[in-house]
């Protein structure tokens, strides 16, 4: 299996977080590629390919225009401000707040493009972004040119970024933007399988009304984990998408057994479906160690993953998302790529 890499994810390094309470360095740092590069050569899943340079038109297809040409303004323009360090948002349009008036101050702009403080930007966040997203296009070419699978190794991840709004480390949504690229070369139809642990509250948000893409998300449960406000069961989709949105959601210490059952449920629903083309969220907290999540799978059960979606038969583009034990992050994500290659 081909794997696509860029190191200018490295340039979004020393960001923090707000987090319990606490502003803190982010969970979401350079390592985790580094890491996960470094398994992939110990275990010569393939070749490690460079991505090559796409413009932003294509994310302009699921993202709405304006919040696309924020970004690369961000940080000249938190800079213009005197200040450096970390962005981080600190007001937000919510319910009785206008919220379809854009601001014009570099602070209400972070809040009004974002949905919590996780999203920030140091100098080099844009190449980072810029960068993940030619690594995700990249790897839906290898797909379309006839690759069984590819691994798009993206840093920064995307599945929490919807159309006009960044959070939870995502600013472009790499999944969601290859779905729409597919479709435009000429797929019928795309299932996005997210099976990281936290929902991919922006994927669904950009399909929820479409038919064209199918969604199936297995997550902790919206009731009590991040990102909270969607992920439920009663999620289906609306008008033109109605019956093509599928959650799972799961309470704290969910073990791969009962995960299993839903991965099952929702490859049965992939299979009725009939999508060309498969696309993974590869997110990998899951993992009992993970810091910052409550499932209980165990680095034995990834290979199991890969080795059930290897069985759905169809081309499929593997997308890095989460995981942030990062010791054991190598191991566990190309766990899943190994278990699909039948290694």
């Amino acid at each position: 299996m081909k794997t696509v890499y860029s190191p200018r994810h490295a340039g979004h390094a020393g960001n923090f977080e707000l987090i319990s309470g606490a502003i803190v360095p982010a969970f979401e740092k350079p390592s985790r590629a580094e890491i996960i590069k470094a398994r992939v050569e110990a275990v010569k899943l393939g070749p490690i390919l460079p991505p090559g340079e796409h413009d932003l038109s294509h994310a302009k297809r699921v993202h709405r225009e304006d919040f696309i040409d924020f970004m690369p303004t961000v940080w000249p323009l938190w800079e213009a401000s005197g200040r450096d360090g970390s962005t981080i948002p600190f007001t937000w349009p919510t319910r009785g707040l206008r919220g379809d008036r854009r601001p014009a101050t570099i602070d209400a702009l972070l809040g009004f493009y974002s949905f919590d403080a996780g999203a920030n930007f140091v100098a080099g966040t844009w190449e980072a972004i810029k960068s993940s997203y030619d690594v995700a296009l990249t790897g839906a070419k290898l797909v379309q040119a006839g690759e069984r699978a590819a691994f798009a190794l993206c840093r920064p991840p995307g599945h929490h970024a919807g159309s006009a709004f960044m959070g939870g480390y995502c600013y472009i949504n790499n999944a969601a933007v290859v779905a729409q690229w597919f479709r435009d070369q000429g797929a019928a139809r795309i299932s996005i399988l997210d099976v990281d642990y936290h929902h991919g509250n922006g994927t669904q948000e950009i399909f929820y009304r479409r038919g064209d893409v199918q969604l199936l998300n297995l997550h902790a449960d919206p009731m009590v984990e991040y990102p909270y406000f969607l992920g439920h069961a009663d999620e289906i989709g609306e008008g033109a998408g109605e019956g093509f949105n599928h959650n799972y959601p799961m309470p704290f210490g969910t073990t791969f057994d009962e995960w299993s059952a839903s991965l099952e449920d929702a490859c049965a629903k992939l299979e009725a479906y009939g999508p060309d083309v498969v696309i993974v969220s590869l997110g990998v907290d899951t993992f009992e160690k993970d810091p910052i999540s409550q499932f209980k799978l165990a680095s034995a059960d990834y290979p199991k993953i890969g080795a059930r979606i290897a069985k759905l038969g169809k081309p499929t583009l593997f997308v890095m998302e989460g995981g942030y034990a990062v010791d054991e992050i190598g191991v566990n994500a190309v766990g899943v790529l190994t278990g699909f290659e039948d290694r």
